[in-house]
């Protein structure tokens, strides 16, 4: 994808979804830009907060603040498809701090900039720190940055911690869902893989307490085996964390859960070297073709 074609896809990606572009309808340049209403959006790839205000500039021509958060979450992940997956996009030197990339995400940084973004919409707070402030809230315990250990790692603390901030909701349990018996211990057993425990061992103990921690709560994920018969339960705009039979991991991907034409599919960004997309494959037939994957963890948006 050349630049010209980076820059308007990104301009006009959250009008085409919301106007039910199917993703694989293909129309010259000029009359996207038509539809788009010639928008020019003069961006620079490497400007997060340029990108920002234009994903709410667009929302504003979209009138999205009224419509229900699992849509406006729904169409700002839209709004990000042909993106560039980038692995371990908030990996940076130094001390723990927030780190925004809306150029390049991995899977979690891709529903969470989808969710933080209808956030700020739904709450008409849509400047730069308005994001970067419900970014922080999101992505780390009780909102507070204070070290690495701060930031939820593993998906379930992730869906613990921000239900019990009124972000979500779990549902999993009930909709379907059974006992997730499962045991987190990757990151404090693999401490080589990452940078911040390799350099500071004294934080492995303390990320090994963390684990129990999390370990020891009650959790529900719905089989793979049983997504196809529960699906109906699953709305457009749920966020989904996917179990795995990895050793030590609760999840081993996320994404958000999308209707088309009624059919449930998976949008995400998939892995190295892809980019965002959502899933050719029904979201069961999905889960199916990956072995290790076990099945889903149903977190359900509140409106803020």
């Amino acid at each position: 994808m050349n630049r010209r074609n980076f820059l308007f896809q990104l301009s006009i990606g959250p009008a085409a979804a919301w106007l039910g572009w199917s993703r694989q309808t293909t129309l010259g340049f000029s009359k996207w830009q038509q539809l788009a209403g010639e928008r020019s959006l003069a961006i620079l790839e490497n400007d997060d907060e340029t990108l920002c205000k234009t994903k709410f500039d667009l929302a504003v021509s979209l009138a999205l603040q009224k419509k229900p958060i699992n849509e406006v979450i729904v169409a700002m992940g839209k709004s990000f498809l042909g993106t560039d997956y980038v692995a371990h996009a908030l990996e940076v030197s130094g001390e723990e701090r927030l780190v925004v990339n809306m150029r390049g995400l991995d899977c979690v940084s891709f529903y969470e900039n989808a969710l933080v973004l209808a956030r700020c919409i739904k709450l008409n707070r849509t400047t730069f720190d308005d994001y970067r402030k419900q970014l922080q809230l999101i992505r780390y315990r009780g909102g507070v940055i204070d070290g690495y250990l701060s930031r939820l790692h593993y998906t379930t603390d992730y869906i613990y911690d921000n239900e019990k901030k009124g972000v979500w909701k779990d549902v999993t349990g009930e909709i379907g869902g059974v006992p997730y018996r499962n045991t987190v211990s990757f990151m404090s057993t693999h401490p080589e893989n990452y940078r911040q425990l390799k350099e500071n061992p004294s934080l492995v103990e303390k990320m090994k307490k963390l684990e129990e921690e999390i370990s020891n709560r009650k959790k529900f994920y719905i089989p793979k085996n049983q997504v196809e018969a529960l699906q109906s339960k699953i709305l457009t705009g749920d966020i989904l964390g996917i179990t795995t039979d990895m050793e030590g991991l609760d999840t081993s991907h996320t994404g958000i859960a999308v209707r088309e034409d009624g059919v449930l599919r998976f949008m995400h960004a998939p892995l190295a070297g892809a980019r965002v997309q959502i899933s050719e494959r029904t979201l069961p037939e999905y889960l199916a073709y990956n072995k290790r994957q076990t099945g889903i963890i149903v977190a359900r948006p509140i409106e803020p």
